[in-house]
């Protein structure tokens, strides 16, 4: 899950118009509130409720408080309270390697609340090796920490670390050539982290759902080359997603509440091209790709879901 990044040229990204509360802004509709039935039993475990009429009002306190700071579509839409990482099949293989790999750090970009990771956490990745990156902004950063209101959490009982920053800037994530050995570099202090940069090389798995749709062709092989060099050499190491697509590699049309925006896909086929022989010499990972459908509001849309593993 991904909040839009605040940017003139992002189709999704929905621009505060004056004043928060000025009329331009679309309301906030408890309609919109459809948790599916796994969502609803993590987000009760997490809370220790029972209710669901306690669940939805705590959880429309939080919608209220965040879209009052980032008036944003996953904000007003509740994607916040979606639980998607389970349904990719690397999922498993992150869990794996939190149970067996020393060190084993996770990166989870546009986390927005973090929910997908404390999920994760929760199946038994440690907590105080996560890093959650989303958009820096003059308010987002108290946003981010929202998550901690969101799941009656705190720094001290969820120990994962919040980098904030632009990833298309480069002193907050740069492009670099992969590492295909094991780094001659020390082991990052997670909890001194100031951008993603330091990372590079040391970054067991990297899930970044919803995520590449938000930019154009150009931008989405920027960010594939920068996530790529993060990645650990590890065999095994890996970074999976899930984002709107189409059969063939191009511009598209997509409708959401009414919004009609212009989203720059890639098929099956192109997205391996880009990863396997463009981000990483031909043959060094395995690019599982495919196309499946979901269901929203306003009909069926395509979505890649992928993951690219290190050999």
């Amino acid at each position: 899950m991904t909040l839009p990044t605040a940017r003139s040229d992002d189709p999704y990204f929905e621009a505060p118009k004056g004043s928060i509360g000025i009329h331009s802004l679309p309301p906030l509709d408890p309609v919109l509130y459809r948790p599916t039935s796994q969502a609803r039993a993590f987000l009760k475990e997490q809370l220790g409720l029972q209710d669901d009429e306690a669940l939805k009002q705590h959880i429309m306190v939080v919608q209220k408080k965040a879209y009052s700071i980032a008036p944003y579509p996953c904000i007003r839409t509740f994607t916040f309270t979606e639980i998607d990482i389970i349904a990719n099949p690397a999922y498993k293989e992150l869990l794996k390697i939190g149970r067996e790999r020393k060190d084993a750090i996770f990166l989870e970009m546009g986390s927005c609340f973090g929910q997908e990771a404390r999920k994760a956490v929760a199946d038994g990745f440690p907590a105080a090796q996560v890093v959650l990156s989303d958009i820096k902004g003059e308010q987002l950063p108290e946003l981010m920490e929202m998550g901690h209101e969101l799941f009656k959490t705190s720094a001290a009982t969820f120990p994962a670390h919040i980098v904030s920053g632009d990833a298309l800037d480069p002193n907050m994530l740069e492009v670099n050539t992969p590492i295909y050995d094991v780094p001659d570099m020390p082991y990052p202090d997670l909890s001194a982290l100031g951008s993603l940069n330091p990372l590079r090389g040391h970054v067991s798995a990297i899930y970044a759902s919803k995520f590449f749709h938000l930019f154009d062709e150009a931008k989405q092989t920027h960010l594939a080359r920068a996530l790529g060099g993060l990645l650990s050499p590890e065999p095994g190491s890996v970074i999976f997603g899930a984002h709107i697509s189409a059969k063939e590699k191009g511009p598209r049309a997509i409708t959401m509440l009414n919004t009609t925006v212009s989203v720059f896909c890639h098929s099956p086929e192109s997205w391996t091209e880009l990863w396997d022989g463009n981000v990483y010499k031909k043959g060094t990972v395995r690019v599982d790709a495919s196309i499946q459908w979901f269901e929203t509001m306003d009909g069926s849309v395509e979505s890649l879901k992928w993951a690219v593993t290190r050999l």
